[in-house]
């Protein structure tokens, strides 16, 4: 069995000191992802693609928290079933995102 799923954006960030002592100077103005914004949705209705607008790179990151919460499960220790937090892997400007259930 599947449910849909609610992709919501929690908080986009930077991490400066990162960036600073890895990326080039060339490269070292960058800001936080600008391919979502904190508090954007998305609907998640089934799981061989992300839904429209939605990164690949972070979908590719996610996509198995997604199967997990869709197909029944619950990672133990979360205070409410139906729900988990993930993040793309971009550590530089990373994106955390929360996966509910929508039964």
């Amino acid at each position: 069995m599947f449910s849909k799923c609610r992709i919501t954006v929690l908080r986009r960030s930077l991490d400066k000191e990162l960036i600073s002592e890895f990326i080039d100077d060339e490269y070292a103005g960058m800001e936080a992802c600008e391919g979502f914004e904190d508090g954007q949705e998305f609907i998640v209705d089934e799981l061989f693609g992300p839904p429209d607008g939605f990164c690949p790179w972070a979908w590719a990151d996610i996509r198995h928290v997604i199967a997990r919460v869709a197909s029944g499960g619950d990672m133990p220790g979360m205070r409410k079933k139906g729900v988990e937090i993930a993040g793309c892997t971009d550590w530089f400007r990373p994106v955390i995102f929360k996966i509910e259930r929508i039964e």
